[in-house]
Protein backbone atom coordinates (compact mmCIF):
# COMPACT_ATOMS: atom_id res chain seq x y z
CA UNK A 1 0.00 0.00 0.00
CA UNK A 2 1.87 3.39 -0.81
CA UNK A 3 2.33 5.87 1.30
CA UNK A 4 0.06 8.92 1.24
CA UNK A 5 1.33 12.30 1.16
CA UNK A 6 0.16 14.72 3.39
CA UNK A 7 2.42 17.76 3.61
CA UNK A 8 2.85 18.13 0.04
CA UNK A 9 2.60 22.14 -0.56
CA UNK A 10 5.83 22.04 2.01
CA UNK A 11 7.56 20.01 0.02
CA UNK A 12 6.39 22.45 -3.04
CA UNK A 13 7.43 25.18 -1.36
CA UNK A 14 11.40 23.46 -0.68
CA UNK A 15 11.35 22.88 -4.07
CA UNK A 16 10.44 25.97 -5.22
CA UNK A 17 13.06 27.88 -2.52
CA UNK A 18 16.00 25.48 -3.99
CA UNK A 19 14.76 26.53 -7.56
CA UNK A 20 15.38 30.01 -6.46
CA UNK A 21 19.15 29.72 -5.23
CA UNK A 22 19.85 27.39 -8.15
CA UNK A 23 18.15 30.50 -10.29
CA UNK A 24 20.43 33.08 -8.65
CA UNK A 25 23.64 30.98 -8.75
CA UNK A 26 23.31 30.38 -12.01
CA UNK A 27 22.40 34.40 -13.11
CA UNK A 28 25.82 35.34 -10.59
CA UNK A 29 28.09 33.01 -12.95
CA UNK A 30 26.14 34.01 -15.82
CA UNK A 31 27.42 38.07 -15.00
CA UNK A 32 31.06 36.41 -13.64
CA UNK A 33 31.40 34.33 -17.51
CA UNK A 34 29.97 37.73 -19.16
CA UNK A 35 33.25 39.95 -16.91
CA UNK A 36 35.57 37.31 -18.29
CA UNK A 37 34.79 37.47 -21.44
CA UNK A 38 34.42 40.81 -21.61
CA UNK A 39 37.94 40.67 -19.84
CA UNK A 40 39.44 38.28 -22.26
CA UNK A 41 38.43 40.34 -25.34
CA UNK A 42 39.75 43.14 -23.94
CA UNK A 43 43.59 40.96 -23.32
CA UNK A 44 43.52 39.83 -26.60
CA UNK A 45 43.25 43.26 -27.98
CA UNK A 46 45.73 44.67 -25.49
CA UNK A 47 48.09 41.35 -26.95
CA UNK A 48 47.48 42.29 -30.53
CA UNK A 49 48.37 46.32 -30.07
CA UNK A 50 51.59 44.73 -27.97
CA UNK A 51 52.96 42.32 -30.47
CA UNK A 52 51.77 45.20 -33.01
CA UNK A 53 54.76 47.36 -31.17
CA UNK A 54 56.77 45.16 -30.41
CA UNK A 55 57.33 43.82 -34.14
CA UNK A 56 58.80 47.58 -34.62
CA UNK A 57 61.59 45.97 -32.67
CA UNK A 58 61.90 42.23 -33.39
CA UNK A 59 62.22 43.46 -37.48
CA UNK A 60 65.54 44.64 -38.48
CA UNK A 61 66.08 48.29 -38.90
CA UNK A 62 65.87 49.97 -42.00
CA UNK A 63 68.16 51.42 -43.32
CA UNK A 64 69.82 52.49 -46.65
CA UNK A 65 71.33 49.28 -48.06
CA UNK A 66 67.98 47.15 -46.99
CA UNK A 67 65.39 49.99 -48.23
CA UNK A 68 64.44 53.64 -49.82
CA UNK A 69 65.47 55.09 -46.27
CA UNK A 70 68.60 57.63 -47.29
CA UNK A 71 71.73 57.17 -45.60
CA UNK A 72 70.95 61.13 -44.05
CA UNK A 73 67.88 59.55 -41.92
CA UNK A 74 69.43 56.24 -40.86
CA UNK A 75 70.71 55.72 -37.40
CA UNK A 76 73.91 56.26 -36.21
CA UNK A 77 74.49 52.39 -35.58
CA UNK A 78 73.16 51.79 -39.02
CA UNK A 79 75.57 54.31 -40.87
CA UNK A 80 78.36 53.13 -38.91
CA UNK A 81 77.78 49.66 -39.56
CA UNK A 82 77.16 51.03 -43.50
CA UNK A 83 80.69 52.84 -43.56
CA UNK A 84 82.54 49.38 -42.13
CA UNK A 85 81.19 47.00 -44.06
CA UNK A 86 80.79 46.66 -47.66
CA UNK A 87 77.40 45.26 -49.52
CA UNK A 88 79.37 43.86 -51.93
CA UNK A 89 79.79 40.06 -52.72
CA UNK A 90 83.65 38.79 -52.16
CA UNK A 91 85.00 37.86 -55.06
CA UNK A 92 87.74 35.64 -55.74
CA UNK A 93 90.30 38.06 -56.56
CA UNK A 94 93.36 38.88 -54.42
CA UNK A 95 93.04 42.55 -52.46
CA UNK A 96 94.86 45.10 -54.06
CA UNK A 97 95.97 45.55 -57.78
CA UNK A 98 95.07 43.19 -60.19
CA UNK A 99 96.79 41.52 -63.04
CA UNK A 100 97.52 43.69 -65.92
CA UNK A 101 96.73 46.90 -64.29
CA UNK A 102 98.35 50.41 -66.21
CA UNK A 103 99.55 52.57 -62.96
CA UNK A 104 100.35 55.98 -62.68
CA UNK A 105 103.48 57.40 -61.74
CA UNK A 106 104.03 61.19 -61.05
CA UNK A 107 106.27 62.41 -63.77
CA UNK A 108 108.98 65.63 -63.52
CA UNK A 109 108.81 68.43 -65.20
CA UNK A 110 110.91 69.07 -67.51
CA UNK A 111 111.21 73.31 -66.58
CA UNK A 112 110.60 73.95 -62.81
CA UNK A 113 109.56 77.17 -61.57
CA UNK A 114 112.88 76.86 -59.08
CA UNK A 115 116.37 74.82 -58.61
CA UNK A 116 117.43 75.03 -55.13
CA UNK A 117 120.78 72.70 -54.78
CA UNK A 118 121.52 70.61 -51.89
CA UNK A 119 125.18 69.53 -50.49
CA UNK A 120 126.97 69.43 -47.81
CA UNK A 121 129.18 72.77 -46.52
CA UNK A 122 131.14 71.00 -43.90
CA UNK A 123 132.51 67.02 -43.92
CA UNK A 124 131.19 64.93 -41.37
CA UNK A 125 134.00 63.48 -40.73
CA UNK A 126 136.97 66.07 -40.20
CA UNK A 127 134.96 68.87 -40.00
CA UNK A 128 136.85 70.92 -43.15
CA UNK A 129 134.95 73.39 -44.97
CA UNK A 130 133.89 72.32 -48.38
CA UNK A 131 132.35 75.14 -49.95
CA UNK A 132 135.24 75.32 -52.16
CA UNK A 133 134.57 71.64 -53.65
CA UNK A 134 132.71 71.34 -56.19
CA UNK A 135 130.01 68.23 -55.99
CA UNK A 136 129.14 65.24 -57.64
CA UNK A 137 125.13 65.31 -58.53
CA UNK A 138 123.70 62.41 -57.33
CA UNK A 139 120.00 62.45 -57.67
CA UNK A 140 117.55 65.34 -58.76
CA UNK A 141 113.97 65.19 -57.34
CA UNK A 142 110.96 67.82 -57.61
CA UNK A 143 108.81 69.23 -54.69
CA UNK A 144 104.83 70.72 -55.29
CA UNK A 145 104.00 73.30 -53.00
CA UNK A 146 102.00 76.40 -53.29
CA UNK A 147 103.26 79.56 -53.16
CA UNK A 148 102.47 81.66 -49.93
CA UNK A 149 99.09 83.56 -51.19
CA UNK A 150 98.84 87.08 -51.09
CA UNK A 151 95.98 89.53 -52.40
CA UNK A 152 96.84 91.50 -55.39
CA UNK A 153 95.54 94.83 -55.20
CA UNK A 154 94.81 96.20 -58.89
CA UNK A 155 94.37 99.57 -59.13
CA UNK A 156 92.15 100.66 -62.20
CA UNK A 157 91.64 104.33 -63.47
CA UNK A 158 88.90 104.99 -66.17
CA UNK A 159 89.31 108.31 -68.22
CA UNK A 160 86.89 109.32 -70.32
CA UNK A 161 87.25 111.33 -73.44
CA UNK A 162 85.84 113.90 -75.19
CA UNK A 163 85.80 113.63 -79.07
CA UNK A 164 86.38 117.47 -81.45
CA UNK A 165 82.40 117.20 -81.97
CA UNK A 166 81.94 117.29 -78.38
CA UNK A 167 81.06 113.17 -77.57
CA UNK A 168 82.30 112.42 -74.15
CA UNK A 169 83.26 108.94 -74.75
CA UNK A 170 83.07 106.07 -72.19
CA UNK A 171 83.74 102.70 -72.73
CA UNK A 172 82.88 101.12 -69.46
CA UNK A 173 79.80 100.73 -67.31
CA UNK A 174 79.28 104.03 -65.29
CA UNK A 175 80.17 103.79 -61.37
CA UNK A 176 76.98 102.97 -59.27
CA UNK A 177 75.59 105.79 -57.13
CA UNK A 178 76.73 105.00 -53.22
CA UNK A 179 79.03 102.20 -55.04
CA UNK A 180 82.27 101.26 -53.23
CA UNK A 181 85.41 102.18 -54.19
CA UNK A 182 86.93 98.70 -53.52
CA UNK A 183 85.61 95.45 -55.61
CA UNK A 184 86.43 91.94 -55.38
CA UNK A 185 87.84 90.81 -58.44
CA UNK A 186 86.94 87.55 -60.70
CA UNK A 187 89.01 84.78 -59.04
CA UNK A 188 88.07 86.07 -55.20
CA UNK A 189 83.80 85.92 -56.55
CA UNK A 190 84.68 82.27 -58.55
CA UNK A 191 86.59 80.70 -55.57
CA UNK A 192 83.71 82.15 -53.04
CA UNK A 193 80.75 80.77 -55.07
CA UNK A 194 82.70 77.39 -55.65
CA UNK A 195 83.25 76.83 -52.18
CA UNK A 196 79.97 78.00 -51.03
CA UNK A 197 77.69 75.79 -53.89
CA UNK A 198 80.21 72.90 -55.10
CA UNK A 199 82.01 72.38 -51.42
CA UNK A 200 78.68 73.58 -49.63
CA UNK A 201 80.49 75.25 -46.96
CA UNK A 202 78.79 77.86 -44.96
CA UNK A 203 79.53 81.94 -45.14
CA UNK A 204 81.11 81.82 -41.40
CA UNK A 205 83.73 79.12 -42.35
CA UNK A 206 84.45 80.54 -45.33
CA UNK A 207 84.77 84.37 -44.25
CA UNK A 208 87.64 82.54 -42.28
CA UNK A 209 88.85 80.78 -44.66
CA UNK A 210 89.58 83.74 -46.80
CA UNK A 211 91.51 85.81 -43.89
CA UNK A 212 93.32 82.84 -42.97
CA UNK A 213 94.46 81.35 -46.18
CA UNK A 214 94.49 84.57 -48.81
CA UNK A 215 94.49 87.42 -46.13
CA UNK A 216 91.29 88.87 -47.76
CA UNK A 217 88.73 90.13 -45.08
CA UNK A 218 85.61 89.79 -46.12
CA UNK A 219 82.43 90.08 -44.91
CA UNK A 220 79.34 87.28 -44.83
CA UNK A 221 76.88 89.63 -46.19
CA UNK A 222 79.07 90.55 -49.00
CA UNK A 223 79.61 86.68 -49.92
CA UNK A 224 75.60 86.12 -49.86
CA UNK A 225 75.84 88.81 -52.24
CA UNK A 226 78.47 87.21 -54.89
CA UNK A 227 76.55 84.41 -54.56
CA UNK A 228 73.06 86.17 -55.54
CA UNK A 229 75.12 87.98 -58.25
CA UNK A 230 75.89 84.33 -59.79
CA UNK A 231 72.27 83.70 -59.87
CA UNK A 232 71.43 86.30 -61.89
CA UNK A 233 74.28 85.61 -64.27
CA UNK A 234 73.53 82.08 -64.56
CA UNK A 235 70.28 82.15 -65.76
CA UNK A 236 70.95 82.10 -70.08
CA UNK A 237 72.93 78.50 -68.81
CA UNK A 238 70.31 77.47 -67.00
CA UNK A 239 67.99 78.30 -69.72
CA UNK A 240 69.99 76.52 -72.39
CA UNK A 241 70.22 73.08 -69.73
CA UNK A 242 66.23 73.63 -69.36
CA UNK A 243 66.26 73.14 -73.37
CA UNK A 244 68.38 70.40 -73.53
CA UNK A 245 66.96 68.39 -71.15
CA UNK A 246 63.63 68.99 -72.87
CA UNK A 247 64.76 67.74 -76.14
CA UNK A 248 66.27 64.57 -74.61
CA UNK A 249 65.05 61.15 -74.98
CA UNK A 250 65.67 59.51 -71.61
CA UNK A 251 65.60 62.02 -68.70
CA UNK A 252 66.26 61.02 -64.79
CA UNK A 253 64.00 62.51 -61.96
CA UNK A 254 63.84 62.96 -58.26
CA UNK A 255 62.59 64.63 -55.41
CA UNK A 256 64.03 65.44 -51.77
CA UNK A 257 62.55 68.39 -49.12
CA UNK A 258 64.25 71.02 -48.09
CA UNK A 259 63.81 74.13 -45.91
CA UNK A 260 63.90 77.55 -47.15
CA UNK A 261 63.12 80.67 -43.98
CA UNK A 262 61.43 77.77 -41.65
CA UNK A 263 59.13 76.64 -44.47
CA UNK A 264 59.28 72.95 -45.89
CA UNK A 265 59.79 72.53 -49.90
CA UNK A 266 60.82 70.38 -52.24
CA UNK A 267 64.06 70.20 -54.81
CA UNK A 268 63.94 68.27 -57.64
CA UNK A 269 66.46 66.92 -60.41
CA UNK A 270 66.12 66.31 -64.05
CA UNK A 271 69.16 64.88 -65.48
CA UNK A 272 70.80 63.13 -68.00
CA UNK A 273 74.01 61.14 -69.07
CA UNK A 274 75.54 65.16 -69.31
CA UNK A 275 72.86 67.21 -68.33
CA UNK A 276 71.98 68.46 -64.59
CA UNK A 277 68.82 70.63 -63.66
CA UNK A 278 67.98 71.30 -60.01
CA UNK A 279 65.11 73.28 -58.94
CA UNK A 280 63.03 74.26 -56.37
CA UNK A 281 59.07 73.38 -56.10
CA UNK A 282 56.14 73.83 -53.91
CA UNK A 283 54.90 70.14 -54.05
CA UNK A 284 55.94 67.06 -54.67
CA UNK A 285 53.04 66.37 -57.19
CA UNK A 286 53.13 65.59 -60.72
CA UNK A 287 52.10 69.42 -61.58
CA UNK A 288 55.83 70.54 -60.36
CA UNK A 289 57.06 68.63 -63.22
CA UNK A 290 54.03 69.53 -65.55
CA UNK A 291 54.43 73.12 -65.31
CA UNK A 292 58.24 73.24 -65.66
CA UNK A 293 58.64 70.83 -68.77
CA UNK A 294 54.94 71.05 -70.13
CA UNK A 295 54.86 68.60 -73.69
CA UNK A 296 58.04 67.56 -73.87
CA UNK A 297 57.40 64.88 -70.92
CA UNK A 298 54.97 63.36 -73.72
CA UNK A 299 58.91 62.26 -75.37
CA UNK A 300 60.68 61.39 -72.70
CA UNK A 301 61.40 58.15 -70.89
CA UNK A 302 61.37 58.72 -67.56
CA UNK A 303 63.63 56.61 -65.01
CA UNK A 304 62.71 57.08 -61.54
CA UNK A 305 61.51 55.74 -58.39
CA UNK A 306 58.08 54.29 -57.41
CA UNK A 307 56.55 57.56 -56.58
CA UNK A 308 52.53 58.10 -57.92
CA UNK A 309 53.35 61.58 -59.15
CA UNK A 310 55.48 60.06 -62.04
CA UNK A 311 52.95 57.35 -63.01
CA UNK A 312 50.33 60.36 -63.17
CA UNK A 313 52.40 62.05 -66.07
CA UNK A 314 52.28 61.21 -69.30
CA UNK A 315 55.58 59.53 -70.23
CA UNK A 316 56.60 58.32 -73.22
CA UNK A 317 57.46 55.30 -70.96
CA UNK A 318 59.09 54.63 -67.77
CA UNK A 319 61.77 52.65 -66.20
CA UNK A 320 61.44 52.26 -62.61
CA UNK A 321 64.89 52.01 -60.15
CA UNK A 322 66.14 48.52 -59.63
CA UNK A 323 68.02 49.37 -57.09
CA UNK A 324 65.41 50.67 -54.94
CA UNK A 325 63.84 47.21 -55.73
CA UNK A 326 67.05 45.32 -54.97
CA UNK A 327 67.20 47.14 -51.54
CA UNK A 328 63.42 46.20 -50.52
CA UNK A 329 63.93 42.73 -51.26
CA UNK A 330 67.42 42.78 -48.93
CA UNK A 331 65.07 43.81 -46.16
CA UNK A 332 62.59 41.09 -46.73
CA UNK A 333 65.28 38.57 -46.96
CA UNK A 334 66.32 40.28 -43.38
CA UNK A 335 62.95 39.68 -41.63
CA UNK A 336 62.51 35.87 -42.49
CA UNK A 337 65.56 34.44 -43.64
CA UNK A 338 63.79 30.69 -44.44
CA UNK A 339 61.97 32.24 -47.24
CA UNK A 340 62.68 32.28 -50.95
CA UNK A 341 60.62 34.13 -52.60
CA UNK A 342 62.60 37.49 -52.04
CA UNK A 343 65.88 35.76 -52.77
CA UNK A 344 64.70 34.42 -56.46
CA UNK A 345 62.93 38.30 -57.27
CA UNK A 346 66.50 39.36 -56.29
CA UNK A 347 67.95 36.85 -58.42
CA UNK A 348 65.94 37.68 -61.75
CA UNK A 349 66.46 40.78 -61.74
CA UNK A 350 70.61 40.77 -61.33
CA UNK A 351 70.13 38.42 -64.00
CA UNK A 352 68.90 41.16 -65.89
CA UNK A 353 71.33 43.71 -64.99
CA UNK A 354 74.14 41.56 -65.54
CA UNK A 355 72.87 40.70 -69.00
CA UNK A 356 72.36 44.28 -70.06
CA UNK A 357 76.49 44.91 -68.68
CA UNK A 358 77.60 42.09 -70.49
CA UNK A 359 75.73 43.23 -73.74
CA UNK A 360 75.66 47.36 -73.26
CA UNK A 361 74.75 48.00 -76.44
CA UNK A 362 72.10 45.16 -78.10
CA UNK A 363 68.22 45.44 -77.83
CA UNK A 364 67.49 42.38 -75.74
CA UNK A 365 63.60 40.97 -75.97
CA UNK A 366 61.73 41.49 -72.24
CA UNK A 367 59.23 38.56 -72.59
CA UNK A 368 60.69 35.98 -71.06
CA UNK A 369 61.58 38.13 -68.25
CA UNK A 370 58.44 39.40 -67.44
CA UNK A 371 56.93 35.78 -68.28
CA UNK A 372 59.54 34.39 -65.30
CA UNK A 373 58.59 37.86 -63.12
CA UNK A 374 55.06 36.81 -63.35
CA UNK A 375 55.75 33.07 -62.39
CA UNK A 376 56.73 34.82 -59.14
CA UNK A 377 54.33 37.14 -58.61
CA UNK A 378 51.61 34.42 -58.96
CA UNK A 379 52.92 32.68 -55.82
CA UNK A 380 50.64 32.71 -52.60
CA UNK A 381 52.57 34.48 -49.88
CA UNK A 382 49.64 34.76 -47.39
CA UNK A 383 52.00 32.54 -45.17
CA UNK A 384 54.63 34.88 -44.64
CA UNK A 385 54.71 38.75 -42.93
CA UNK A 386 52.39 41.42 -44.49
CA UNK A 387 55.41 43.00 -45.58
CA UNK A 388 56.01 40.69 -48.83
CA UNK A 389 52.30 41.22 -50.40
CA UNK A 390 52.61 44.86 -49.92
CA UNK A 391 56.06 44.54 -52.07
CA UNK A 392 54.24 41.74 -54.36
CA UNK A 393 51.18 44.49 -54.93
CA UNK A 394 53.66 47.16 -55.53
CA UNK A 395 55.63 45.63 -58.48
CA UNK A 396 52.78 43.81 -59.93
CA UNK A 397 51.27 47.81 -60.40
CA UNK A 398 54.57 49.00 -61.93
CA UNK A 399 55.33 45.28 -64.04
CA UNK A 400 55.28 47.06 -67.42
CA UNK A 401 58.25 49.29 -66.52
CA UNK A 402 60.54 47.19 -64.91
CA UNK A 403 62.75 45.42 -67.71
CA UNK A 404 62.52 48.44 -70.45
CA UNK A 405 66.12 48.88 -70.03
CA UNK A 406 66.51 46.04 -72.07
CA UNK A 407 64.70 46.98 -74.85
CA UNK A 408 66.27 50.41 -75.10
CA UNK A 409 70.17 50.86 -74.35
CA UNK A 410 70.20 54.11 -73.56
CA UNK A 411 67.70 53.30 -70.46
CA UNK A 412 69.70 52.73 -67.28
CA UNK A 413 68.74 50.31 -65.08
CA UNK A 414 68.20 52.38 -61.41
CA UNK A 415 67.95 55.41 -60.74
CA UNK A 416 71.19 56.29 -58.73
CA UNK A 417 72.37 59.52 -61.15
CA UNK A 418 69.55 61.39 -60.12
CA UNK A 419 69.84 60.43 -55.94
CA UNK A 420 73.62 61.16 -56.39
CA UNK A 421 72.92 64.50 -58.49
CA UNK A 422 70.85 65.58 -55.46
CA UNK A 423 72.52 64.17 -52.57
CA UNK A 424 74.38 67.75 -52.87
CA UNK A 425 72.02 69.43 -51.19
CA UNK A 426 70.99 67.07 -48.70
CA UNK A 427 74.80 67.80 -47.70
CA UNK A 428 74.62 71.07 -47.89
CA UNK A 429 71.12 70.92 -45.12
CA UNK A 430 73.03 68.99 -43.22
CA UNK A 431 76.00 71.91 -42.95
CA UNK A 432 73.81 74.30 -42.60
CA UNK A 433 70.58 73.25 -41.63
CA UNK A 434 68.44 75.05 -43.68
CA UNK A 435 68.13 77.87 -46.57
CA UNK A 436 67.38 81.53 -44.86
CA UNK A 437 65.75 82.81 -47.77
CA UNK A 438 64.63 81.52 -51.54
CA UNK A 439 66.89 83.29 -53.29
CA UNK A 440 69.96 81.58 -51.50
CA UNK A 441 68.01 78.48 -52.08
CA UNK A 442 67.54 79.34 -55.89
CA UNK A 443 71.36 80.40 -56.02
CA UNK A 444 72.19 76.64 -54.63
CA UNK A 445 70.21 74.98 -57.03
CA UNK A 446 71.16 76.77 -60.27
CA UNK A 447 74.94 77.14 -59.56
CA UNK A 448 75.08 73.39 -58.39
CA UNK A 449 73.27 72.51 -61.77
CA UNK A 450 75.92 74.23 -63.76
CA UNK A 451 78.68 72.39 -61.63
CA UNK A 452 77.20 68.94 -61.83
CA UNK A 453 76.53 69.63 -65.91
CA UNK A 454 79.86 70.90 -66.26
CA UNK A 455 81.67 68.07 -63.73
CA UNK A 456 79.35 65.51 -65.96
CA UNK A 457 80.81 66.87 -69.14
CA UNK A 458 84.79 66.43 -67.88
CA UNK A 459 85.25 70.00 -67.45
CA UNK A 460 86.09 71.47 -64.18
CA UNK A 461 83.34 72.88 -62.10
CA UNK A 462 85.74 76.00 -61.20
CA UNK A 463 86.14 77.09 -64.63
CA UNK A 464 82.44 76.52 -65.37
CA UNK A 465 81.72 79.21 -62.28
CA UNK A 466 84.63 81.30 -63.75
CA UNK A 467 82.92 81.35 -66.99
CA UNK A 468 79.82 83.24 -65.74
CA UNK A 469 81.42 86.05 -63.96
Amino acid sequence: MKQQVNDINSTLAGLLSELKELRGTIDSQHAEICSLNRNIDKLLKENRELRKRLEKYEQPPENSGNSSTPPSKEPIKAEVERRTKSLRKKSERPVGGQSGHEGTTRKKVEMPDEIQEVSSRYCSECGRDLSGVEGELDYVSQEIDLPQIQPIYRERRFYKKVCSCGCCNRDYAPRRRGGNAITFGKNIRAIATYLSVVQCMPYERLQSLFETMFNVRISQGTLANIVREMLEKSRPAIALIERMIKASAVVGFDESGCYTNGKFNWSWIAQTTYLTLVFRGAGRGAKVLEERFGDSLKNMVAVTDRHSAYFAIDFLNNQICLAHLLRNLEYLNDIDKKQTWAKDVQTLLRGAIHLRNEKPDEVIPKDSWLTRLDELLKKNLDSLRKEFNELKRGIIRCRDYIFNFLENPAIPSDNNASERGIRKLKVKQKISGCFRSGTGADAFHALHSIADTAWKNGQSPLDAILALV
